[in-house]
């Protein structure tokens, strides 16, 4: 119980003590304080299916300070279900119509074209055009006007556009994550590209930052601070760095978790006392209280159709995940494997649910088939924390200890292909993958 209680109920903090921090440097907020290193990115496994694709260098890229090219194909081999092929030699753009037989005999299924044009104003035009080698056709193209400081969004958009014609599915490359991390006695919420690039602090402080929590349409990000010595939840607007307090009440104020409409909030409150569920709205006022146990009741988050939610309670004396309705009322448990499960973090299609189980003192990521109960591991590592579902239901992103550093990865909801993205600003933890932008 006591493990709950230091993992719980102080907001779902790292496993990690945060006891004997420094307090002397002052809390500070940026809309974009870019970071001083990104990630290193490995991937292992691949897919039951691999789709060979070749991408020319965009015309014109030279002018611009992102390789577009090159950054649509590290997405899409990203995410183990591309090859890549080297492109036949020739200059192409998205205004041309090439010879695809020297393309199909080198084996690409498909062929991406474009160029960069650096307009008066200042902006480039990313175009491209994408052909199906095999058929022979033209799938279309698109244009992205765009600032210098968004080159990298329009690659990502077009790798969005690229693997939804190719495999049926939304793309997630162009969404954000969000994330924590301790270098020293600095704690820091990071915004950055699905990919670990791009970073930028949205806020540093001496003391812990927990439990980011993305609104719907990315445009905001709910975290607990400690900054007021106690649990505090905060709304923070990510493109200005403003932010408002949401929640201040008596106690610990934890664990936030938006509505899937954005008008409400459900956090783990202990105004009675002991941690319990409540609701609020998300513009704030007062909170009311949906679990009525004598236990400890956290980690709440909404269903995606926002009819029910998951918890954290061990009303049934051990750390378990239950489900209630979202009104209230009573509570139906939903893991029976282990005697310590935690972290309930439900996939945008409502199938699937991930969540942290302790195996032999071990904690790895495990996914459970709604619909059927059925529970799969999908990590044989030993610190595995905060899985978060890409807005496409694909991928899960967490954290863990790997090879000796804390990580973060991403996994398919199969387990075949990982994704370990390091870097060197110190322990990183709490990841949420961020929704599709509006």
């Amino acid at each position: 119980m006591q493990d709950l209680i230091r993992h719980d109920t102080l907001a779902t903090l790292p496993r990690r003590s945060i006891l004997g921090l420094a307090s002397s440097m002052p809390l500070l907020t940026w809309p974009f304080l870019p970071a001083h290193a990104q990630f290193r990115v490995e991937v292992a496994g691949v897919g039951l299916t691999q789709f060979p694709f070749s991408a020319v260098a965009f015309r014109g890229n030279d002018a611009a300070s992102e390789n577009v090219a090159a950054i649509v194909r590290a997405d899409l081999e990203r995410s183990g279900q591309f090859r890549f092929i080297d492109p036949a030699p020739g200059a192409l753009d998205e205004t041309s119509r090439p010879d695809l037989g020297p393309w199909r005999e080198r084996g690409s299924d498909s062929l991406l074209t474009g160029s960069v044009t650096r307009l008066a104003d200042g902006r480039f035009d990313v175009r491209f055009r994408l052909w199906d080698v095999v058929r022979g056709q033209d799938l279309g193209g698109l244009s992205y006007p765009v600032g210098a400081q968004d080159l990298r969004l329009a690659a990502h958009r077009i790798a969005d556009h690229v693997f939804e014609k190719i495999t049926g599915v939304k793309g997630v490359f162009s969404t954000r994550i969000a994330y924590v991390t301790k270098a020293g006695p600095r704690y820091s919420l990071w915004v950055a590209d699905a990919d670990g690039e791009n970073a930028r602090a949205a806020l540093t402080s001496p003391e812990p930052i927990i439990s980011p929590s993305w609104a719907p349409g990315g445009a905001q990000l709910a975290y607990v601070s400690f900054e007021a010595r106690k649990p505090v939840i905060y709304a923070h607007d990510v493109a200005s760095g403003k932010r408002r307090l949401l929640a201040n009440f008596k106690g610990s104020n934890s664990a936030p978790s938006w509505s899937p409409d954005g008008r409400s909030m459900v956090a783990t409150l202990s105004i009675s006392g002991n941690a319990q569920i409540y609701v609020m709205d998300a513009a704030g006022g007062e909170p009311r209280r949906l679990s009525q146990s004598a236990s400890i009741d956290t980690e709440p988050v909404f269903s995606p159709d926002g009819k029910s939610i998951y918890f954290v309670s061990d009303r049934g004396g051990s750390p378990q995940i239950y489900r209630m309705s979202a009104q209230g009322g009573g509570a139906q448990r939903l893991t029976f494997t282990g005697n310590y499960n935690i972290s309930p973090a439900p996939s945008p299609d409502g199938r699937w649910l991930a969540f942290i189980s302790r195996v032999n003192g071990a904690f790895r990521l495990h996914v459970m088939d709604v619909a059927s109960g059925a529970v799969t591991a999908l990590s044989e590592s030993s610190g595995d924390e905060s899985p978060s579902f890409a807005a496409n239901s694909r991928m899960i992103i967490y954290a863990t200890r790997d090879k000796g550093q804390e990580a973060l990865m991403t996994t398919t909801v199969d387990g075949r292909i990982k994704t370990r993205l390091s870097g060197s600003q110190g322990d990183i933890r709490e990841p949420e993958w961020g929704p599709f932008l509006k």
